[in-house]
């Protein structure tokens, strides 16, 4: 299932390395970052995680929530949490619902080697519930530059 930017943003209701669950529909109102990313401390994840972390004053500035999505464990979840220090929650989806939901989810290519698996991609979800850009097939470098920008072109509330 493609995500489409202008229309409303998936519910979900996810494990949050925070304890509880995080539930989109609770921060209505807010500006949310939701990004998917393959696994919790291997090199790309842990440069990404550490860039969102960096970025997040501009961030909460802007008024915007920003989530880690992955397949990981909670336990997993809050080792790579304490051990780069990360700034935000990291939510749980095992069974990968919310990651289809959000077409992060597909095939994709490693070593040549055709495979299915979580899509590096980040959705923007606007104030009003609706996806504002969806980044699907991200690139470390440079990526939260760009998420930044596109909350900043939201304004503030």
């Amino acid at each position: 299932m493609a995500i489409e930017e202008g229309k409303k943003a998936p519910a979900f209701t996810l494990p949050s390395s925070e304890g509880g669950t995080v539930k989109l529909g609770d921060l209505a109102g807010q500006i949310v970052v939701v990004y998917f990313y393959p696994r919790d401390s291997t090199p790309g994840c842990t440069v990404e995680a550490q860039e969102f972390t960096a970025a997040m004053p501009a961030l909460k500035k802007l008024g915007a929530v920003v989530l880690g999505v992955s397949k990981d464990s909670i336990a997993s979840h809050c080792k790579f949490r304490d051990k780069f220090k990360l700034a935000f929650p990291l939510l749980s989806d095992e069974d990968g619902t919310v990651l289809e939901k959000y077409g992060a989810w597909g095939e994709k290519s490693m070593y040549g080697k055709k495979m299915m698996g979580i899509i590096r991609s980040t959705v923007v979800i606007g104030r009003d519930g609706k996806v504002a850009k969806h980044f699907p097939k991200v690139s470390v470098k440079g990526h939260v530059d760009k998420v930044v920008e596109v909350v900043r072109g939201l304004g503030k509330a």
